[in-house]
């Protein structure tokens, strides 16, 4: 099978815990694809895809921080730090409000995990990116670029993909995968 040594991750969380008036905080990604429990997340044999020196950048939110980190370490990877900090606009450049029980979100989280000695090859690639809200759970090409311009054009993947982006092979339920996971 073949090795990468750049994984570029969003996983379908399945959220718990909304009730009442706020649980289409909770359900609004259930509606949208189909979502995965933490443990089928953690379980994806990640390691037969995974160079002996990857960089694994995983999208998740606030409330699914513990969960990312969890799967982060059940993949095979070492927490380094949080690579970008997605803070969402809408089209209007106004700050975005989204959904939450205890505060409504405005932001993503992008965590970078590594295994082995990946090599970083540029020192300027910065954390923050101001992006406006798309199609639910699509995320700005920037963050592509910016992992590009980090690590290299090193053999890349992204998981979870819903579309094909040059120069990345994909995985997913939403588009032609390069790769059989599972």
């Amino acid at each position: 099978m073949k090795k990468y040594q750049i994984i570029y991750a969003d996983p379908p969380w399945r959220y718990s815990g909304g009730k009442g008036k706020n649980s289409k905080a909770w359900g609004n990604s259930l509606s949208s694809y189909k979502c995965m429990k933490l443990e089928e997340i953690c379980s994806l044999p990640i390691s037969e895809i995974s160079d002996k020196d990857c960089s694994l950048f995983l999208w998740t939110t606030f409330p699914m921080l513990k969960a990312g980190m969890e799967v982060l370490e059940r993949w095979g990877f070492k927490y380094k730090t949080t690579a970008f900090v997605w803070v969402k606009k809408y089209k209007n450049n106004k700050d975005y409000c989204g959904m939450g029980y205890w505060t409504r979100s405005g932001a993503e989280l992008c965590l970078l995990g590594i295994k082995g000695k990946p090599m970083r090859i540029c020192p300027n690639v910065r954390q923050i990116i101001t992006h406006i809200v798309e199609k639910h759970s699509h995320k700005p090409q920037e963050v592509r670029e910016r992992i590009f311009q980090l690590m290299g054009g090193l053999p890349r993947i992204e998981l979870f993909a819903r579309q094909k982006t040059e120069g990345w092979d994909v995985w997913g339920n939403e588009v032609e995968s390069d790769i059989e996971l599972a």
